[in-house]
């Protein structure tokens, strides 16, 4: 698998690896305390730029991570969603991120419907699961929208295993049998 050429497209999106030019954007994201108010706080670019790289790492050793999500009519970065497996981690999550200038406009949807299809399709897993903060009402609707139920409470690996956090997912069948979220979105 050659990297590069791994990209999807929506309707409105494209979704691929991880690119330098995307980090603006991701600063940006990490800059603003409300966009990360339940991913581990605000970060200064410096730090933000340490974060940004486990991305195209997480593509380049495991050989798949979050896509960086881009707007087709713009061209400008609107986040990251995708697979997601650190050492530790409860489950195979499809995780997600977007700058606030891309909130409310289904973005996240879109590119989750795809990033759960490529998921599938691609790494052979059986199941999913999103990890999130019991108080984040706008990522817990999200994977409703995609069809996930509420599993429980996650234990989550150090440095995080302070931080409450609920888990939500559904298995490969449940998501093949809900075919009508992909034609519809």
């Amino acid at each position: 698998m050659v990297l590069s050429d791994i990209c999807i497209e929506t309707d409105r999106l494209i979704l691929r690896v991880p690119q330098i030019e995307d980090f603006d954007r991701y600063a940006q994201m990490l800059a603003d305390e409300a966009a990360t108010r339940y991913i581990g706080g605000s970060a200064p670019r410096a730090a933000a730029w340490r974060r940004f790289l486990q991305m195209p790492g997480a593509w380049l050793l495991q050989g798949f991570g979050m896509f960086s999500v881009l707007e087709k009519a713009s061209g400008l970065w609107m986040g990251q969603i995708g697979p997601w497996k650190p050492d530790g981690w409860p489950g195979n999550e499809i995780g997600y991120a977007f700058h606030p200038d891309a909130w409310g406009q289904g973005y996240a949807l879109e590119a989750g419907v795809a990033s759960i299809d490529w998921a599938f399709e691609h790494l052979g897993w059986d199941s999913i699961v999103h990890c999130i903060a019991p108080a984040n009402a706008a990522s817990i609707a999200l994977a409703q929208r995609f069809g996930s139920r509420h599993i429980g409470p996650a234990q989550m690996p150090a440095p995080y295993q302070d931080s409450p956090t609920e888990m939500w997912g559904q298995s490969r069948s449940e998501w093949l049998a809900r075919s009508n979220l992909r034609r519809d979105g």
